[in-house]
């Protein structure tokens, strides 16, 4: 259960969304993207209310689940094609967007290539490409590096970081590394409940061992339970 949790995101920013499996980290992307509806509070899109104008304020986000949404059967082009027409661009157009996503993820060379003959990390970099087409202002990533190799960890790290430049991302991952490779900000969830917000830095500060973000991660969720068992 999720509770008593706000975020902002700030545009050209990464946000990561840090926990232990469980967290409940991935349902909250799910009910900030409009997949799952919450019980009460508010979600805004770019200043618009997800619950009462779902459509519009979904065109501003690009979503990219734990488990990809690939059609293995189809090529790269003509997932991407489809992908492009259910967001709402037009024939005419569609061409540059798919060329402009392929370019930024790296698919260039695989555009004829049937997603299931492509490695874990290449179907990762459709499923970000899919959506980033639509050019959205939101870029929302499911522990985007879950089961790749160190290699395809480092190449999709470069992707969300240069994807921050221009757009705000937030990703969610259990992986320390992530958050201080690639995000400008940290929230850490335990058992539902938002119990940091901040950057690396302060962290640090709370943790009690700069340097140190594993320890000063354990050192907070530990000291988050000891406060509920009080």
């Amino acid at each position: 259960m999720i509770r008593d949790i706000s975020l902002e995101l700030k545009r050209g920013e990464v946000l990561g969304l840090l926990g232990h499996n469980g967290a409940g980290k991935s349902t909250t992307l799910q009910m900030l993207t409009g997949c799952l509806q919450p019980d009460g509070g508010e979600i805004s899109i770019c200043g618009i209310d997800l619950n009462r104008q779902p459509i519009p304020a979904k065109a501003h986000i690009g979503y990219l689940p734990e488990v990809p949404p690939l059609y293995r059967e189809l090529n790269v082009n003509e997932y991407l094609t489809y992908a492009a027409r259910l967001r709402g661009i037009d024939s005419a157009s569609t061409n540059e967007a798919l060329a402009l996503a392929k370019q930024r993820c790296g698919l260039n060379d695989v555009g004829q290539k049937n997603i299931g003959t492509l490695s874990k990390g290449y179907q990762q970099r459709v499923g970000i490409a899919q959506a980033i087409i639509h050019q959205p202002d939101v870029i929302v990533l499911d522990e985007p590096t879950v089961g790749l190799d160190p290699a395809q960890i480092r190449d999709v790290r470069t992707l969300i970081r240069e994807l921050g430049d221009t757009h705000s991302v937030i990703l969610s991952t259990h992986l320390l590394s992530e958050v201080e490779s690639i995000c400008d900000r940290v929230e850490i969830l335990h058992e539902g409940k938002l119990v940091f917000s901040g950057t690396t830095a302060e962290l640090d500060d709370r943790g009690g061992k700069p340097g140190n973000l594993e320890e000063n991660f354990i050192r907070l969720t530990e000291q988050h339970i000891t406060e509920e068992l009080a």
